[in-house]
C-alpha cells in the first residue's frame, strides 16, 4: 500500500497572525490562501516537501450547533482542541529561534521518558505545535 499524508487541518480565528507564525516563524511556504463569505482557508507546508496544513476558520462547518461553536472557541483559547507534531533535525536551535520570535513557548526542549526529545509552542489560535528531534 502506498499512502502518504496529504494535507491536515488546524483550526485559526486570525489569519494574518496563523500566516506570520507559520510562513515568517516555523519558515513555512504558504501554498493558498482562499477566502470566501469574510473566511480564510490558507494552506501552508515545509518547503520542499508535499504534505501541507490547512488553517481553517473552525465556525465554517454548518453542521456544528452555537454551543459546539462556543466550546471549540473555548478549547482552542486553552490549547486544548488541536495539535500537530513536527520535527527538526536541530531540535535546540529551532527552539531557540521560534522562541525569539515571541512564540507562546509551553515547554523547552527535554528528553522525555519515551524516548523522544521534544519542545511545544501555541500557535497564535492556541493549537498546541510540539517539535521532536529528528533522529
Amino acid at each position: 500500500m502506498d499512502i502518504t499524508i496529504h494535507h491536515t487541518f488546524l483550526p485559526q480565528d486570525d489569519p494574518d497572525a496563523a500566516i506570520a507564525f507559520y510562513r515568517d516563524v516555523l519558515g513555512f511556504e504558504v501554498r493558498n490562501d482562499v477566502g470566501y463569505g469574510g473566511m480564510r482557508w490558507i494552506t501552508v507546508g515545509p518547503v520542499g516537501e508535499p504534505a501541507s496544513i490547512v488553517l481553517h476558520p473552525p465556525a465554517a462547518d454548518p453542521g456544528i450547533t452555537d454551543d459546539e461553536r462556543r466550546t471549540i472557541t473555548e478549547m482552542m483559547a486553552k490549547g486544548t482542541y488541536a495539535s500537530i507534531v513536527l520535527s527538526t533535525k536541530d531540535l535546540d536551535a529551532t527552539f531557540e529561534r521560534i522562541a525569539a520570535a515571541g512564540a507562546e513557548v509551553v515547554q523547552e526542549p527535554v528528553d522525555q521518558d519515551y524516548g523522544v526529545r521534544d519542545c511545544a509552542f501555541r500557535d497564535p489560535a492556541g493549537n498546541m505545535v510540539r517539535i521532536n528531534q529528528a533522529k
